[in-house]
Protein backbone atom coordinates (compact mmCIF):
# COMPACT_ATOMS: atom_id res chain seq x y z
CA UNK A 1 0.00 0.00 0.00
CA UNK A 2 2.92 2.72 0.93
CA UNK A 3 4.70 1.61 -1.98
CA UNK A 4 1.21 2.05 -4.13
CA UNK A 5 0.45 5.31 -2.60
CA UNK A 6 3.95 7.00 -3.25
CA UNK A 7 3.84 6.10 -6.97
CA UNK A 8 0.45 7.87 -7.20
CA UNK A 9 1.31 11.04 -4.95
CA UNK A 10 4.48 11.44 -6.74
CA UNK A 11 3.10 11.14 -10.13
CA UNK A 12 0.26 13.43 -8.88
CA UNK A 13 2.76 15.83 -7.42
CA UNK A 14 4.32 15.78 -10.82
CA UNK A 15 1.24 16.93 -12.42
CA UNK A 16 0.65 19.81 -9.80
CA UNK A 17 -1.72 18.16 -7.29
CA UNK A 18 -0.71 17.48 -4.02
CA UNK A 19 -4.10 16.75 -2.92
CA UNK A 20 -4.20 13.33 -0.59
CA UNK A 21 -5.53 10.00 -2.21
CA UNK A 22 -9.54 10.44 -1.12
CA UNK A 23 -11.24 6.94 -0.66
CA UNK A 24 -14.65 6.95 0.96
CA UNK A 25 -15.58 3.46 2.54
CA UNK A 26 -19.68 4.02 2.19
CA UNK A 27 -21.03 1.40 5.14
CA UNK A 28 -20.50 2.11 8.62
CA UNK A 29 -19.51 -1.64 9.48
CA UNK A 30 -16.70 -1.04 7.38
CA UNK A 31 -16.13 2.55 9.75
CA UNK A 32 -16.35 0.74 12.72
CA UNK A 33 -13.64 -1.97 11.46
CA UNK A 34 -11.37 0.83 10.95
CA UNK A 35 -11.53 2.30 13.99
CA UNK A 36 -11.71 -0.63 16.35
CA UNK A 37 -8.29 -1.83 14.41
CA UNK A 38 -6.54 1.02 13.51
CA UNK A 39 -6.59 0.62 10.18
CA UNK A 40 -6.33 4.64 9.37
CA UNK A 41 -3.33 4.55 11.52
CA UNK A 42 -1.35 2.23 9.22
CA UNK A 43 -2.27 3.91 5.89
CA UNK A 44 0.28 6.24 4.62
CA UNK A 45 -0.20 9.98 5.26
CA UNK A 46 -1.21 10.66 1.49
CA UNK A 47 -4.24 8.81 1.87
CA UNK A 48 -7.71 9.64 3.28
CA UNK A 49 -10.83 7.23 4.27
CA UNK A 50 -13.98 9.39 3.76
CA UNK A 51 -16.76 7.98 6.02
CA UNK A 52 -19.83 8.13 4.05
CA UNK A 53 -23.87 8.10 4.98
CA UNK A 54 -24.20 4.30 4.70
CA UNK A 55 -25.78 4.35 8.29
CA UNK A 56 -29.56 4.17 7.74
CA UNK A 57 -29.92 5.14 11.33
CA UNK A 58 -27.88 8.24 10.74
CA UNK A 59 -29.94 9.37 7.96
CA UNK A 60 -33.21 9.24 9.44
CA UNK A 61 -35.32 11.86 8.91
CA UNK A 62 -36.64 13.75 12.22
CA UNK A 63 -40.03 13.81 10.42
CA UNK A 64 -40.12 9.72 10.06
CA UNK A 65 -39.49 9.84 14.44
CA UNK A 66 -41.78 12.42 14.51
CA UNK A 67 -44.49 10.00 12.54
CA UNK A 68 -43.47 7.05 14.99
CA UNK A 69 -44.08 8.99 18.06
CA UNK A 70 -47.63 10.10 16.34
CA UNK A 71 -48.08 6.22 15.96
CA UNK A 72 -47.15 4.85 19.29
CA UNK A 73 -49.75 7.46 20.94
CA UNK A 74 -52.59 5.71 18.80
CA UNK A 75 -54.46 3.50 21.32
CA UNK A 76 -54.12 0.35 21.59
CA UNK A 77 -50.85 0.26 19.71
CA UNK A 78 -47.56 -1.13 20.13
CA UNK A 79 -44.67 0.51 18.37
CA UNK A 80 -41.44 -1.96 17.69
CA UNK A 81 -38.38 -1.26 16.46
CA UNK A 82 -34.62 -1.81 16.55
CA UNK A 83 -32.59 -0.59 19.16
CA UNK A 84 -30.64 1.73 17.20
CA UNK A 85 -33.48 4.03 16.35
CA UNK A 86 -34.90 3.85 20.06
CA UNK A 87 -32.72 7.41 20.59
CA UNK A 88 -32.58 9.37 17.36
CA UNK A 89 -33.32 12.68 17.96
CA UNK A 90 -37.21 14.20 16.34
CA UNK A 91 -38.24 17.52 15.90
CA UNK A 92 -39.68 17.17 19.59
CA UNK A 93 -38.51 13.90 21.29
CA UNK A 94 -36.93 10.32 20.42
CA UNK A 95 -38.63 7.33 20.50
CA UNK A 96 -37.15 6.36 24.23
CA UNK A 97 -38.72 9.53 25.55
CA UNK A 98 -42.11 9.04 24.02
CA UNK A 99 -41.71 5.33 26.15
CA UNK A 100 -40.61 7.34 28.92
CA UNK A 101 -44.17 9.12 28.66
CA UNK A 102 -46.02 6.30 28.54
CA UNK A 103 -46.19 4.98 25.35
CA UNK A 104 -45.72 0.93 24.19
CA UNK A 105 -42.81 0.77 22.48
CA UNK A 106 -40.54 -1.92 22.39
CA UNK A 107 -37.37 -3.17 20.93
CA UNK A 108 -37.08 -6.04 18.17
CA UNK A 109 -33.97 -7.77 16.41
CA UNK A 110 -36.37 -8.28 13.62
CA UNK A 111 -39.48 -7.57 12.05
CA UNK A 112 -40.58 -11.51 12.45
CA UNK A 113 -40.25 -10.85 15.98
CA UNK A 114 -43.08 -8.23 15.94
CA UNK A 115 -44.91 -10.42 13.73
CA UNK A 116 -45.01 -13.16 16.72
CA UNK A 117 -45.79 -10.20 19.50
CA UNK A 118 -49.13 -9.44 16.49
CA UNK A 119 -49.90 -13.29 17.25
CA UNK A 120 -49.33 -12.97 20.99
CA UNK A 121 -52.01 -10.06 21.16
CA UNK A 122 -54.79 -10.09 18.91
CA UNK A 123 -56.35 -7.04 21.00
CA UNK A 124 -53.31 -4.91 19.90
CA UNK A 125 -51.99 -3.27 16.93
CA UNK A 126 -48.31 -3.74 16.59
CA UNK A 127 -45.95 -1.80 13.92
CA UNK A 128 -42.73 -2.15 12.94
CA UNK A 129 -40.59 0.79 12.21
CA UNK A 130 -38.85 -0.79 8.97
CA UNK A 131 -35.89 0.45 8.19
CA UNK A 132 -32.49 0.29 6.58
CA UNK A 133 -30.90 -0.12 3.10
CA UNK A 134 -31.30 -3.26 0.85
CA UNK A 135 -29.69 -5.40 3.46
CA UNK A 136 -32.69 -5.58 5.72
CA UNK A 137 -35.42 -5.20 3.34
CA UNK A 138 -35.91 -8.85 2.52
CA UNK A 139 -36.76 -9.52 6.06
CA UNK A 140 -39.39 -7.17 6.04
CA UNK A 141 -40.84 -8.40 2.95
CA UNK A 142 -41.18 -11.93 3.90
CA UNK A 143 -42.77 -10.78 6.72
CA UNK A 144 -45.64 -8.82 5.56
CA UNK A 145 -46.18 -11.74 2.79
CA UNK A 146 -46.42 -14.26 5.88
CA UNK A 147 -48.76 -11.99 7.61
CA UNK A 148 -50.80 -12.01 4.65
CA UNK A 149 -50.87 -15.66 4.26
CA UNK A 150 -50.84 -16.61 7.93
CA UNK A 151 -54.17 -13.86 7.35
CA UNK A 152 -52.46 -11.76 10.92
CA UNK A 153 -54.43 -7.97 10.50
CA UNK A 154 -53.06 -6.72 13.11
CA UNK A 155 -50.13 -6.39 11.72
CA UNK A 156 -48.31 -3.41 9.86
CA UNK A 157 -45.30 -1.50 9.20
CA UNK A 158 -43.99 2.35 8.58
CA UNK A 159 -41.71 1.54 6.00
CA UNK A 160 -38.68 3.68 5.59
CA UNK A 161 -36.51 1.33 3.79
CA UNK A 162 -34.14 3.46 1.71
CA UNK A 163 -31.89 2.36 -1.48
CA UNK A 164 -27.94 2.39 -2.19
CA UNK A 165 -27.62 3.51 -5.66
CA UNK A 166 -29.41 6.68 -5.60
CA UNK A 167 -27.27 7.84 -2.35
CA UNK A 168 -24.02 7.21 -3.38
CA UNK A 169 -25.27 8.82 -6.44
CA UNK A 170 -26.11 12.03 -4.66
CA UNK A 171 -22.67 11.65 -2.52
CA UNK A 172 -20.98 11.73 -5.92
CA UNK A 173 -22.95 14.55 -7.56
CA UNK A 174 -22.33 17.11 -5.44
CA UNK A 175 -19.67 19.96 -6.33
CA UNK A 176 -17.69 19.95 -3.17
CA UNK A 177 -16.90 16.02 -3.36
CA UNK A 178 -13.74 14.59 -4.54
CA UNK A 179 -13.17 10.72 -4.40
CA UNK A 180 -10.78 8.77 -6.12
CA UNK A 181 -11.76 5.39 -4.91
CA UNK A 182 -14.94 3.66 -3.02
CA UNK A 183 -14.96 0.56 -0.30
CA UNK A 184 -18.06 -0.62 -1.58
CA UNK A 185 -21.32 -2.20 0.98
CA UNK A 186 -20.29 -5.89 1.67
CA UNK A 187 -24.19 -6.82 3.16
CA UNK A 188 -26.01 -4.52 0.35
CA UNK A 189 -23.94 -6.33 -2.29
CA UNK A 190 -25.08 -9.48 -1.14
CA UNK A 191 -28.46 -8.72 -1.97
CA UNK A 192 -27.92 -6.56 -4.94
CA UNK A 193 -24.60 -8.03 -6.49
CA UNK A 194 -22.70 -5.85 -8.47
CA UNK A 195 -24.95 -4.64 -11.01
CA UNK A 196 -25.39 -1.55 -9.47
CA UNK A 197 -22.01 -0.66 -8.86
CA UNK A 198 -21.41 -1.46 -12.59
CA UNK A 199 -24.24 1.71 -12.88
CA UNK A 200 -22.20 3.74 -10.98
CA UNK A 201 -19.05 3.28 -12.89
CA UNK A 202 -20.33 3.81 -16.13
CA UNK A 203 -21.72 7.34 -14.92
CA UNK A 204 -18.39 8.49 -12.64
CA UNK A 205 -15.56 5.87 -14.15
CA UNK A 206 -14.99 5.53 -9.80
CA UNK A 207 -12.21 2.67 -9.21
CA UNK A 208 -14.97 0.73 -6.81
CA UNK A 209 -14.14 -2.33 -4.78
CA UNK A 210 -17.15 -3.93 -2.98
CA UNK A 211 -15.85 -5.18 0.12
CA UNK A 212 -15.69 -7.31 3.59
CA UNK A 213 -15.68 -6.68 6.77
CA UNK A 214 -12.93 -7.76 8.51
CA UNK A 215 -9.32 -5.68 8.75
CA UNK A 216 -7.73 -7.93 5.85
CA UNK A 217 -10.90 -7.26 3.66
CA UNK A 218 -10.31 -3.76 4.33
CA UNK A 219 -6.83 -3.26 3.69
CA UNK A 220 -6.76 -5.61 0.78
CA UNK A 221 -9.55 -3.44 -1.12
CA UNK A 222 -7.59 -0.11 -0.59
CA UNK A 223 -4.58 -1.82 -2.09
CA UNK A 224 -6.81 -3.19 -5.04
CA UNK A 225 -7.87 0.94 -5.16
CA UNK A 226 -4.82 1.45 -5.44
CA UNK A 227 -3.79 -0.52 -8.20
CA UNK A 228 -6.33 1.05 -10.13
CA UNK A 229 -5.21 4.28 -10.11
CA UNK A 230 -1.83 3.67 -10.42
CA UNK A 231 -2.31 1.68 -13.75
CA UNK A 232 -5.22 4.84 -14.27
CA UNK A 233 -7.61 1.93 -14.76
CA UNK A 234 -11.95 2.16 -12.84
CA UNK A 235 -13.57 -1.11 -12.52
CA UNK A 236 -15.39 -2.51 -10.10
CA UNK A 237 -14.01 -5.64 -8.37
CA UNK A 238 -15.77 -7.93 -5.87
CA UNK A 239 -13.13 -8.72 -3.25
CA UNK A 240 -15.87 -10.18 -1.44
CA UNK A 241 -16.51 -13.04 -3.54
CA UNK A 242 -16.55 -15.58 -0.24
CA UNK A 243 -20.50 -13.98 0.39
CA UNK A 244 -21.45 -12.27 -2.97
CA UNK A 245 -22.38 -13.28 -5.76
CA UNK A 246 -22.20 -10.95 -9.08
CA UNK A 247 -25.36 -11.44 -9.36
CA UNK A 248 -27.19 -11.01 -5.73
CA UNK A 249 -29.11 -13.11 -4.23
CA UNK A 250 -32.55 -13.81 -6.25
CA UNK A 251 -34.74 -14.93 -3.92
CA UNK A 252 -34.07 -12.05 -1.66
CA UNK A 253 -34.44 -9.88 -4.50
CA UNK A 254 -37.70 -11.28 -5.87
CA UNK A 255 -39.46 -10.57 -2.16
CA UNK A 256 -38.24 -7.09 -2.43
CA UNK A 257 -39.92 -6.36 -5.53
CA UNK A 258 -43.19 -8.40 -4.96
CA UNK A 259 -43.68 -6.02 -1.79
CA UNK A 260 -42.21 -3.18 -2.54
CA UNK A 261 -41.81 -0.10 -5.12
CA UNK A 262 -39.36 2.22 -5.17
CA UNK A 263 -41.35 5.20 -6.52
CA UNK A 264 -40.70 7.71 -3.85
CA UNK A 265 -38.41 10.94 -3.17
CA UNK A 266 -37.06 10.30 0.53
CA UNK A 267 -36.11 12.70 2.74
CA UNK A 268 -32.38 11.81 4.12
CA UNK A 269 -31.17 13.48 7.72
CA UNK A 270 -28.03 16.00 6.34
CA UNK A 271 -28.70 14.86 2.81
CA UNK A 272 -32.36 16.33 2.20
CA UNK A 273 -34.86 14.74 -0.40
CA UNK A 274 -33.11 12.44 -2.59
CA UNK A 275 -34.90 11.55 -6.10
CA UNK A 276 -36.15 7.86 -5.98
CA UNK A 277 -34.59 6.81 -2.78
CA UNK A 278 -37.25 5.36 -1.04
CA UNK A 279 -39.55 2.72 -1.50
CA UNK A 280 -43.07 2.24 -1.35
CA UNK A 281 -45.49 -1.03 -0.13
CA UNK A 282 -47.27 -2.63 -3.10
CA UNK A 283 -51.22 -1.71 -3.36
CA UNK A 284 -51.92 -6.00 -2.43
CA UNK A 285 -50.33 -5.50 0.44
CA UNK A 286 -51.23 -2.39 1.28
CA UNK A 287 -53.45 -3.55 4.60
CA UNK A 288 -50.19 -3.08 6.15
CA UNK A 289 -48.87 -0.23 5.66
CA UNK A 290 -49.23 1.78 8.36
CA UNK A 291 -50.07 4.95 7.40
CA UNK A 292 -52.72 3.96 4.98
CA UNK A 293 -54.17 2.00 8.15
CA UNK A 294 -53.66 5.04 10.44
CA UNK A 295 -54.68 7.78 8.03
CA UNK A 296 -51.65 10.12 10.07
CA UNK A 297 -51.34 13.61 8.43
CA UNK A 298 -48.69 14.07 6.11
CA UNK A 299 -45.59 15.71 8.93
CA UNK A 300 -43.74 18.32 7.39
CA UNK A 301 -39.90 17.85 7.03
CA UNK A 302 -37.69 19.73 9.74
CA UNK A 303 -34.40 20.12 9.12
CA UNK A 304 -32.88 21.30 12.99
CA UNK A 305 -30.08 18.75 13.16
CA UNK A 306 -26.18 20.92 14.07
CA UNK A 307 -25.07 21.92 10.70
CA UNK A 308 -22.45 19.97 11.05
CA UNK A 309 -24.09 16.69 11.47
CA UNK A 310 -24.81 17.12 7.46
CA UNK A 311 -21.10 17.93 6.65
CA UNK A 312 -19.99 14.66 8.56
CA UNK A 313 -22.77 12.42 6.84
CA UNK A 314 -21.34 13.94 3.56
CA UNK A 315 -17.57 13.51 4.58
CA UNK A 316 -16.82 16.86 4.27
CA UNK A 317 -15.28 16.90 7.72
CA UNK A 318 -14.61 14.75 10.60
CA UNK A 319 -16.69 13.91 13.30
CA UNK A 320 -13.09 15.70 15.54
CA UNK A 321 -14.03 18.93 13.37
CA UNK A 322 -17.40 19.20 14.85
CA UNK A 323 -17.38 21.94 17.93
CA UNK A 324 -19.74 19.95 19.29
CA UNK A 325 -18.21 16.82 18.96
CA UNK A 326 -17.46 15.31 22.79
CA UNK A 327 -18.34 18.38 24.30
CA UNK A 328 -22.50 18.96 23.97
CA UNK A 329 -22.62 15.79 21.57
CA UNK A 330 -22.17 12.71 23.46
CA UNK A 331 -23.30 9.31 23.26
CA UNK A 332 -24.85 9.62 26.80
CA UNK A 333 -26.87 12.61 25.39
CA UNK A 334 -26.56 13.15 21.38
CA UNK A 335 -27.58 16.05 19.19
CA UNK A 336 -27.47 13.87 16.15
CA UNK A 337 -28.01 10.49 14.74
CA UNK A 338 -24.42 9.82 14.07
CA UNK A 339 -23.76 10.10 17.71
CA UNK A 340 -26.31 7.34 18.61
CA UNK A 341 -26.00 4.51 15.73
CA UNK A 342 -23.76 1.70 16.78
CA UNK A 343 -22.60 2.26 12.85
CA UNK A 344 -22.56 6.44 13.25
CA UNK A 345 -18.86 7.85 12.63
CA UNK A 346 -19.47 9.94 15.67
CA UNK A 347 -20.31 7.03 17.86
CA UNK A 348 -17.49 4.98 16.25
CA UNK A 349 -14.94 8.28 17.16
CA UNK A 350 -16.09 8.25 21.00
CA UNK A 351 -15.88 3.97 21.18
CA UNK A 352 -11.93 4.10 19.88
CA UNK A 353 -11.73 7.83 21.75
CA UNK A 354 -9.97 9.81 18.51
CA UNK A 355 -9.82 12.94 19.15
CA UNK A 356 -8.24 14.24 15.70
Amino acid sequence: IKVLSDEIFFERRRAGNNKPIRLMEFCGGHTHTIFRYGIEQLLPNEIEMVHGPGCPVCVLPMAAVDICVALAKQPNVILTTFGDAMRVPGTEMSLQTAKSQGADIRMVYSPLDALSLAKKNPDKEIIFFALGFETTMPSTAITVQAAQQQGISNFSLFCNHITTLPTIQTVLDDPDMRLDGMVAPGHVSMVVGKEPFDTLLARYQLPIVITGFEPIDILQSIKLLLEQLAASQAKVINQYRRVVKNTGNEQARNAMQAVFKTATDQEWRGLGEIPNSGVLIRSAYQDYDALHKFNLPKLTPTNKDPLHCAQVIKGQIKPCDCPNYGVSCTPEQPLGALMVSSEGACAAYQKYSISS
